[in-house]
């Protein structure tokens, strides 16, 4: 007679930097440590969204995403600094070696964060709560930053996990205790889950993943499309994702040729708002939050750039589309250029509702 071999109980860590643009400025110049900074965007509030915020301005209201001119009106004292994306990046790898002592199953989510299957540990340690903590103790005196790690038997968890006691903190949700950390956590905290579904959901008195874990899936789906089938897996703490070290970088964009070729900052504006609200309804339709957004320019001789910003949280709102769009392009030299071809997209998904089968990749051509 054949023994049932029980399933093997997997070991996940999500690592998320604090503030990883602001920490890394305040690392480098001592001048900034303690005080209100806000990464991009400009002095005075003139223009552009802030990228990220330091937790001393945090205080005051300051996110990221948010305009400099509000950030500004918020917090007289705010400095902004210019952003450094080849510094970040190369503090990214260094993140990513230390992720490589113990485990070669990273998968990177963005420059600050990262999925880890520590299962099977390199250094045959066994705990991931033990790898989450020498994780982080590598990075605080190697690199003098913070992380906070949450560590779980599945991914949805450890994300969540993760952002449970920040700064600088670890989170350990275990299988005796994951049902009902799941009943218990409200609806606007599961991925896929944004401001618009999760009113819809309050207004039907579904206030937590207990009260989604009432209704069948045939309902779920019935009153929230597909992503009712990840509601019913999730609040019942099933996610068997893998994590993927080769995982692809996925986009939702928009863009238009237009039947004459634009010259004035004006028309350009003009247009980029049409293409934002393009790409807006399509991360609202599939409840994605992208934290890289790009733009696309085709000038007349068919010649083309893109111009990128990332933001430390996921993206889906009109305002910070468009707001980042303008001053991409506002940042580009466009004196006597004539543009035939404007596109935004949206990239660095940070929920993890299933996406539509068909492809891997949105374009949405406007005409």
């Amino acid at each position: 007679m054949e023994e049932a071999v029980a399933k093997e109980i997997r070991k996940i860590i999500h690592i998320d930097m604090d503030a990883f643009y602001a920490s890394v400025e305040q690392r480098d110049n001592p001048s900034l440590r303690g005080k209100p900074i806000a990464v991009g965007g400009s002095p005075q509030g003139r223009g552009g969204v802030i990228a990220t915020a330091s937790y001393e301005a945090r205080k005051f209201g300051i996110r990221s995403a948010m305009s400099s001119k509000r950030a500004a009106q918020l917090c007289k004292e705010l400095i902004f600094v210019r952003p450094r994306f080849d510094a970040y990046k190369e503090v990214s790898r260094q993140i990513r070696e230390i992720f490589h002592r113990y485990t070669d199953l990273i998968e990177p989510l963005s420059l600050d964060e990262a999925f880890l299957d520590v299962t099977h540990d390199k250094q045959g340690i066994g705990s991931a709560i033990e790898i989450a903590k020498l994780i982080r103790r590598a990075i605080k005196t190697e690199l003098h930053l913070t992380a906070s790690a949450g560590v779980s038997v599945n991914k949805f968890a450890a994300k969540v996990a993760s952002d449970m006691n920040k700064p600088d903190g670890l989170t350990f949700i275990g299988p005796s205790g994951l049902t009902n950390f799941m009943e218990k956590l409200p609806v606007e905290k599961f991925f896929g889950v944004g401001k618009v579904t999760a009113e819809k959901m309050k207004r039907q008195g579904l206030h937590t993943g207990g009260d989604l874990k009432k209704l069948t899936e045939r309902e779920l789906i019935k009153h929230f499309g597909k992503p009712g089938r990840f509601f019913y897996k999730i609040v019942r703490g099933i996610d068997d994702r893998l994590v993927k070290p080769d995982r692809e970088t996925k986009s939702v964009g928009a863009e238009d040729t237009f039947p004459f070729d634009l010259t004035t900052q004006e028309e350009m504006y003009v247009e980029l708002e049409k293409i934002a609200l393009g790409v807006h309804s399509r991360l609202n339709r599939y409840q994605l939050k992208g934290k890289t957004i790009t733009l696309k320019i085709k000038f007349h001789d068919f010649k083309q750039i893109t111009r990128s910003q990332s933001f430390e949280r996921g993206i889906d709102d009109l305002e910070s589309i468009e707001l980042t769009a303008k001053q991409l392009l506002l940042n580009t030299d466009l004196l006597n250029k004539k543009v035939r071809l404007l596109g935004i997209q949206v990239s660095n998904f940070t929920d993890f509702v299933p996406r539509p089968d068909r492809s891997e990749e949105f374009q949405l051509k406007l005409f």
